[in-house]
């Protein structure tokens, strides 16, 4: 696996993402519209995507949500690779690079349907918050953080 940091004019990211929206449009049925709205790609700019044989099988990133808080954001592994650790892989060189410039937490939001997904946060040391800004009161989301150390800054 090979991870590459870029930002969201990257073609596959951009790629990776329609799929990702594809994927949660059905897992999340009707509530797919109201999640939509918090997950534009306008200036994204700190997205890593990872490789394998030089074809793209997920990404992730993080935008700024206060001055030392970093949300992670659209988190995505192709079906067909899952399994293989890409998704923890992306969430450290994610966590390293935000530590590089200065964050000190991560914050993310997630749905109880993608129990894949809250199990890798769980084993990356992120742990369960109320549910934060737009998903105060949102039942189906999960809202989790984790505080970040120059440990995190290592990557892979």
């Amino acid at each position: 696996m090979m991870l590459v940091r870029t930002d969201s004019d990257n073609a596959d990211f951009r790629q990776l993402v329609k799929e990702l929206d594809e994927f949660l449009a059905e897992v999340d049925g009707d509530e797919h519209a109201y999640y939509a709205q918090f997950n534009r790609l306008d200036n994204i700019q700190n997205v890593v995507i990872v490789y394998e044989d030089s074809e793209p099988i997920g990404c992730g990133a993080f935008k700024s949500y206060a001055e030392t808080v970093a949300e992670v954001k659209r988190m995505f592994v192709r079906l067909e690779h899952r399994g293989k650790g890409a998704g923890a892989a992306l969430l450290v060189e994610l966590e390293a690079w935000a530590v590089g410039i200065g964050y000190s937490e991560c914050i993310l939001e997630t749905g109880h349907r993608q129990t894949a997904a809250v199990r890798l946060y769980q084993a990356a040391g992120y742990k369960v918050i109320p549910n934060y800004g737009q998903y105060a009161g949102v039942d189906s989301s999960v809202c989790m953080t984790k505080k970040l150390t120059v440990d995190n800054r290592a990557g892979v």
